[in-house]
């Protein structure tokens, strides 16, 4: 007798059918899965980990074991069109028609008055698809995807640094590794298995975890030391560290000497160790031991904590240069930044976003003519800058925004002007969720999500493996992909062989586009992830697979112009809004244990209440101000009402709020890294009012 289950989109019954071996989408670390999906019906039975997947071995953590299977969001089970100011249910052909004229007439118009938003939360060839869309039909510069919101400053650093993106380690160094030093980051709760693996490594004798982060995380609670820069002022303790470094004659001359460039340029703008401490904000001691670190075999972590920063691509540079100065990029050693969305990898190498598939450069004219002969499209139809980043995108008021599993309402800073221009906009939203976003668009388009699509991703060591469907969806749901050529091919007729094609002839599409590029998937086939579960790139055979970037046989090459690392000069700069009189507090935001990207998977149709994590000190120094354990959160951009936690983790003179709840970002600054287009989210100035009164959002002068 079968084992019966309810179903998820359709509340229909079913029987339990065979276990499917795919990847988890909650996070970047890319743990293997297995699903069980209903024989009858549609849905997931039951989720566990995978023995047999190279990457995590059977190890899952709780939360992508629970939203995979039973997310709480309010799922999108038919097409919507906006009509007489009301989003009503209609069938497919009706919504694709009128995305699809409303798209048109924009784009006739003026090509980037079409603007596109892509997500770390698409599988590949998803990702890929909707870049040649948006790149090779549309022809649009206003092009980008949330990942750039987390990640694009840890993606400028290492190709200013090394000339081509992401990590140079692999989850093999952490075993290997005698410091783990964690900067800005939270992997305890944002990364649940990579950081079971540091604690297992941290087990041995003689290895430690050090944290640097203002708050004490609860990585910070599972670590031997916690240091505490100042908010915002990471980067004037990496060249404490690093004078410190240099004045102990610690630096490795050997390999800065061989490897390296830039070096003397740096020394020249080094600022006073003792200098630099006082301006992060700690004692010399705390410097020494980070300095005392690097003299190991040292892994630096870092995450957003870093990338959301004005300064983030020059903090990230400084981390690297801690390792090249040490000696320290080599395998159990180097610069890794931590990856937040689940294919956020995947988006950086073949979606045509900051780089042509494969990293080809977008300046240069020989890889615009290979796509735009890969594409069979005018080469003139390409634009030939990669346009202004997300926040940018939207501040240039756009006509039509087509946003593809994100939810920029939510997840963009100063959201409140985001939803201003997007309700002037004409908006079409595909999303597996109910969002902020959905809410204000003119058409919805439900899509498959995980368990229910099929295709691949790639996890933030470079790693790439499948995604199977384990389930059927309803009728009134398509997977991202056949909406994408679906949409792709009425604009564009010729751009895609099918209106659904296979995935797997996206994926070689993809993959040979990359040939004999810096990062090579050309030798990675279905049929070769099929065999080995996950193959890491580059892979430019059937038979190689990426080991350790830049370093073979005990030798380095980086593909610059000279062949060699750079070094950076960067210096730790002012803040964009230093607190003040008026506005006293500092505002950061963090993740959450239970929450994820904007939390449409994890707080289901209500967002519920806003939690402020304050320090006692500070709460009672407002004390006056506090009603039935709430207060007023409020920046010059607008005020929230938050309960109240209170956090002696938390620095005196800071609110602590969560990212993934809707109302956070109403407060958070725009103000972006000039090399990256990556928003400052971690720090601007704030104050507490009483909840009752708040205030509206006070002027910027």
């Amino acid at each position: 007798m079968p084992n019966w289950t309810n179903g998820r989109r359709d509340g229909a019954w079913a029987a339990v059918s065979d276990w499917v071996p795919t990847t988890c989408m909650r996070c970047a670390v890319g743990c293997g899965h297995m699903h069980q999906g209903a024989d009858e019906g549609y849905g997931i039975d039951a989720v566990r980990g995978d023995a047999a997947h190279p990457v995590s071995q059977g190890l899952a953590c709780a939360r992508g074991l629970r939203e995979s299977k039973d997310p709480d969001g309010e799922w999108l089970t038919r097409p919507m069109v906006r009509s007489d100011g009301e989003l009503r249910q209609t069938q497919w052909d009706v919504a694709l028609a009128r995305a699809v004229e409303g798209l048109q007439a924009v784009h006739q118009q003026d090509p980037d008055a079409v603007a596109v938003l892509g997500s770390g939360q698409q599988t590949n060839e998803a990702a890929y698809a909707l870049g040649k869309v948006a790149r090779g039909g549309f022809g649009t510069t206003n092009y980008d995807a949330n990942t750039t919101l987390c990640m694009a400053s840890a993606v400028t650093a290492y190709y200013q640094s090394f000339g081509s993106d992401a990590p140079p380690c692999t989850y093999a160094d952490i075993s290997d590794a005698d410091r783990h030093v964690v900067w800005g980051a939270n992997p305890a709760v944002a990364h649940p298995v990579l950081f079971r693996w540091v604690q297992q490594s941290a087990d041995e004798d003689g290895v430690e975890i050090i944290v640097v982060d203002p708050v004490r995380s609860e990585t910070a609670e599972n670590a031997e030391h916690h240091v505490a820069p100042d908010p915002g002022k990471d980067l004037a303790l990496a060249r404490a560290v690093l004078a410190r470094i240099v004045e102990t004659g610690r630096v490795d001359r050997e390999f800065v000497d061989e490897a390296t460039d830039g070096f003397e340029d740096l020394l020249a703008t080094l600022p006073d160790a003792d200098d630099a401490a006082d301006e992060a904000g700690i004692e010399m001691a705390e410097v020494d031991l980070l300095a005392d670190a690097m003299d190991q075999q040292a892994l630096i972590y870092w995450g957003m904590g870093i990338n959301q920063h004005v300064q983030g691509t020059e903090t990230a540079r400084a981390l690297i240069d801690l390792t090249l100065a040490t000696g320290n990029l080599r395998p159990g050693g180097g610069p890794f930044s931590l990856t937040g969305q689940a294919n956020s990898m995947g988006t950086r190498i073949c979606s045509s976003k900051g780089t042509w598939p494969g990293q080809r450069a977008f300046e240069d004219p020989d890889h615009r003519r290979l796509v735009a002969d890969h594409w069979d499209v005018p080469v003139d139809r390409l634009p030939d800058d990669t346009g202004p980043g997300p926040v940018g995108m939207l501040e240039g008021e756009p006509e039509a925004v087509w946003a593809v599993a994100t939810n920029p309402v939510a997840g963009m800073p100063e959201s409140e002007s985001v939803r201003e221009t997007l309700e002037d906009a004409f908006v079409v939203v595909q999303d597996a969720f109910h969002t902020e976003t959905t809410e204000i668009a003119d058409v919805v388009l439900p899509a498959a999500t995980w368990g229910e699509s099929d295709g691949t991703t790639t996890n933030m060591e470079r790693t790439i493996s499948r995604v199977r469907s384990a389930t059927d969806v309803p009728s009134g749901v398509r997977s991202d992909l056949d909406i994408i050529a679906t949409i792709g091919s009425r604009l564009f007729p010729g751009l895609f062989e099918s209106t659904s094609p296979n995935p797997s002839a996206v994926f070689d599409e993809f993959t040979a586009l990359t040939e004999g590029t810096v990062a090579d998937c050309s030798g990675i086939t279905y049929e070769r992830l099929d065999d080995s579960h996950a193959v890491r790139w580059p892979a430019p055979d059937d038979d190689s697979a990426g080991g350790y970037r830049y370093y073979d046989d005990e030798s380095w090459s980086f593909p610059t112009s000279s062949g060699r690392a750079q070094f950076s000069t960067g210096r730790q700069g002012t803040l964009p809004e230093p607190t003040d009189d008026d506005y006293p507090l500092t505002l950061t935001t963090a993740r959450e244990a239970d929450g994820y990207n904007t939390g449409v998977r994890s707080r289901g149709g209500e967002a519920g209440a806003l939690v402020a994590r304050i320090h006692p000190e500070t709460v009672a120094e407002h004390s006056e101000l506090v009603t039935d354990e709430t207060l007023t959160v409020e920046t010059r951009r607008g005020s929230a009402t938050v309960d109240i936690d209170r956090d002696a983790g938390v620095p005196r003179g800071m609110v602590w709020l969560p990212i993934h709840h809707p109302a956070t970002n109403r407060l958070t600054l725009s103000d972006r890294d000039p090399q990256s287009d990556e928003p400052n989210f971690k720090q601007c100035a704030a104050r507490l009012v009483a909840a009752e009164a708040e205030l509206s959002p006070a002027t910027a002068d």
